[in-house]
């Protein structure tokens, strides 16, 4: 779809961890999850499940761009959804003791006091609660979900599920009346085990119902609670997808599957006639994208290929989903701001927000591509007030992952998100990218820099980024190649202490049968012959004791223009006895030397080395750098991540810690003069920028990257930065070029 060009766009405002409810700074490990997401009726109060906590929490939003956390109510039982009514915030709580004997209710909760007034018996486990627009009804799905370990998880696995229709129109919870809509018989498959997953009601007072497992769709009149009309969500044939998980990863969007069931997950109304699936999948299905669909069971639109290709566009494409269902759309929410009606479908496995508009849903437009945090699921629009809330559900202190609750904006600000989307290659599809490590500039271009990916992927590439515009384009893949048989014929080594040693196995593993490598890329540099210079991180630590064995050595790898290998230079072997698998991580040139930094201390040495090359004797010399000590309230560590020549002697350093979100700590920029320096001194740095004290890291409203990975100096002196998103590995995904300006003295 083409993208709209208008002045309305959705930004995002802020990030809350949901860790914040337990402790303000997030010192705890405590595992918590935003799963799903409502707002109280004056708009100030959200209101979240927390299934591992058996909670609900409460943020107050009274300032949109400061949200503040208020505390949890323990439940007693596994929230699975909210939906606020009123006063009330009504809450699917999940009580089963097993499988075989699903039970549940639904808590009705005062949301000024936070009390429970009522509690309803439901009769089995409920998954989705949703509130009619006119607040007098509320459904339930009960979905009394399947064992997967039990036939593999296929169906039929009874008890069946149902839908519960609660009559709430009274004022008072006391007088509100429960009634069960029978869903056995409906679906062609599995029809005696109906599996509601979820559920959303329009302004008629019709429900719709998703089941997923059973790839059906029923609408419900809740005013009598009849079943209106039920169909098969039907199936989708697929081009142009990835459907394998290579190891080492490569996106190739050239695969196709047919017949492929949709399983809808998350549905919500457009209007009154037509309504959205996100096609998650479940069972044997998941067709990557979303559906439109009128109340007669017509499909209006379906979107096909157009999420993965979208997500590899921007660099969140999750390749160790291939071979399962990709992006893997979860939800779906319509908010209507002014004259715009758009459609937000959450990507759990890419962690980024679709936005289309819908004004005509037969023909849905893309707007925006949102950021989240990692496995976006609830989404709720708040049109009162202009915002949008995704509750972002992984939470793994020790992953740098915590669980989170965004805020966006809509009104007259730029888009600011992607920060970087590439352009189509011949066939149509995006050249796929992710994983960002290094960065560089052109010296003579200040509209073009180069990135290189590192070993999250395999067949290495270099990327030509343009950043004459917002977003900045990736214009042009240059694979790393070995046809000159230099990597190939590399001596194995070293490490002669260590029994693992880089040898011939190891070797060959470096270079694939049509002349590509495998590498670790971590650091880029223009060489001034107009090839690249490229850091290779080396893999494994030398120590007999190490679970890490050599699998490789740091390499200095020169390319030419075109990437083709034309030199692989090796440390000493001195030094390579001393490796440990915090290797190069930057390289830059200047007056014919390599300068490569290491990213941490080796072989018990007291600081991380700076190595130089020597291209014309070919020899090594080394300095010392100076880390700062750790500083996180977390367990971390403290290493460089680029290094950058400023054509004066000087050298600007990225200096990190090994921590993310609210345990991130040291994200800084120094530089350090070699000017009279022979080698074997401790350079002097001068502190440049604290990423984290100057809120350049906290401007685009998200949580803190863990890997600020790459830098790079302009021909006319801006300073950009960008972080590696691991592959969208344990990663929301979410990449950031940012330009700081020319901040260099």
């Amino acid at each position: 779809p083409t993208q709209l060009n208008v002045a309305q766009n959705v930004v995002r405002n802020a990030t809350i961890p949901v860790c914040a409810i337990l402790d303000p700074t997030c010192d705890t490990d405590t595992e918590t999850a935003a799963e799903i997401v409502d707002v109280s009726s004056d708009g100030n109060t959200l209101i979240f499940s927390d299934s591992p906590r058996e909670a609900i929490g409460f943020v107050d939003i009274s300032d949109p761009a400061s949200p503040e956390a208020m505390g949890s109510l323990d439940l007693g039982g596994e929230p699975t959804s909210v939906a606020v009514a009123g006063d009330y915030v009504l809450v699917g709580i999940n009580t089963s003791p097993d499988f075989d004997n699903p039970s549940g209710e639904l808590a009705v909760i005062e949301v000024a006091t936070s009390s429970v007034v009522r509690v309803i018996d439901l009769g089995g486990q409920p998954d989705a609660v949703a509130v009619s627009p006119d607040g007098s009804y509320a459904a339930i799905a009960i979905e009394n979900e399947r064992d997967e370990g039990e036939n593999d998880g296929q169906l039929p696995q009874l008890p069946a599920g149902f839908l519960v229709s609660v009559d709430i129109s009274d004022a008072d919870p006391a007088n509100w009346v429960a009634s069960e809509i029978a869903m056995v018989g409906l679906a062609d498959f599995a029809p005696t085990d109906p599996e509601p997953e979820y559920v959303d009601i329009n302004a008629n007072n019709v429900a719709v119902v998703t089941l997923q497992e059973n790839n059906h769709i029923v609408l419900v009149d809740l005013t009598n609670g009849m079943v209106i009309n039920d169909f098969a969500a039907g199936s989708v044939d697929l081009v142009q997808i990835d459907a394998t998980a290579e190891d080492p990863a490569q996106i190739i969007q050239n695969e196709s599957q047919s017949d492929v069931p949709r399983e809808p997950d998350g549905v919500a109304w457009i209007n009154g006639q037509y309504f959205a699936t996100a096609d998650e999948g479940d069972l044997d299905g998941g067709s990557r994208g979303f559906t439109v669909y009128d109340i007669n069971g017509n499909i209006a639109f379906s979107s096909g290929n157009t999420l993965d290709l979208l997500a590899a566009k921007v660099g969140h494409y999750p390749d160790g989903r291939s071979g399962n269902k990709g992006n893997e759309p979860e939800n779906a929410e319509v908010g209507v701001f002014g004259a715009d009606r758009y459609l937000f479908v959450n990507s759990e496995r890419s962690s980024i927000v679709f936005v289309y508009d819908v004004a005509d849903p037969t023909r849905p437009v893309l707007k925006q591509i949102l950021p989240a945090g990692v496995a976006p699921e609830g989404v709720k629009a708040i049109p009162g007030r202009n915002l949008v809330v995704v509750a972002s559900e992984e939470d793994s202190r020790g992953d740098k992952i915590r669980s989170s609750l965004s805020l966006y904006r809509y009104g007259f600000d730029d888009s600011a998100y992607p920060t970087v989307e590439s352009v189509s290659r011949t066939d149509g599809t995006p050249i796929p990218w992710s994983a960002m490590s290094g960065l560089a500039a052109d010296p003579n271009d200040a509209s073009r820099l180069y990135a290189i990916e590192d070993s999250f992927f395999g067949a290495n590439r270099i990327f030509e980024i343009r950043v004459d515009r917002r977003p900045a384009r990736l214009t042009r893949e240059i694979r790393i190649s070995d046809a000159n048989d230099v990597l190939k014929t590399i001596p194995t080594s070293t490490a002669a202490s260590d029994p693992a040693a880089f040898d011939d196995v190891d070797r060959a593993a470096l270079v694939n049968a049509d002349d590509t490598v495998n590498l670790d890329p971590e650091g880029i540099a223009v060489a001034s012959d107009g090839g690249f210079w490229i850091a290779s991180e080396g893999a494994g630590t030398v120590t007999s004791t190490d679970t890490r064995p050599i699998n490789s050595l740091n390499f200095i790898v020169k390319t030419d223009a075109a990437g083709v290998i034309e030199d692989v230079i090796t440390l000493p072997e001195s030094v390579n006895d001393l490796q440990v698998r915090f290797g190069f991580e930057g390289i830059s040139e200047f007056n014919g030397r390599a300068y490569v930094a290491f990213q941490r201390e080796w072989g018990g040495e007291a600081e991380v080395r700076i190595g130089v090359y020597d291209v014309t004797s070919e020899t090594w010399a080394f300095f010392f750098y100076p880390l700062d000590a750790a500083e996180s309230q977390f367990d971390s560590w403290v290493g460089l991540s680029d290094i950058t020549s400023l054509n004066d002697g000087r050298f600007l350093v990225v200096e990190r810690d090994n921590q993310g979100g609210p345990d991130a700590a040291v994200k800084r920029l120094y530089t350090f003069d070699t000017a009279g320096l022979l080698g074997g001194e401790t350079v002097t740095k001068v502190l440049v920028r604290d990423l984290l004290l100057s809120g350049d890291l906290a401007g685009p409203g998200g949580l803190i990257p863990e890997k600020i990975e790459g830098t790079a100096v302009t021909a006319d002196g801006d300073v950009y930065i960008i972080n590696d998103n691991d592959g969208v590995d344990d990663n929301s995904g979410e990449t950031q070029l940012l330009n700081l300006g020319a901040i260099i003295p």
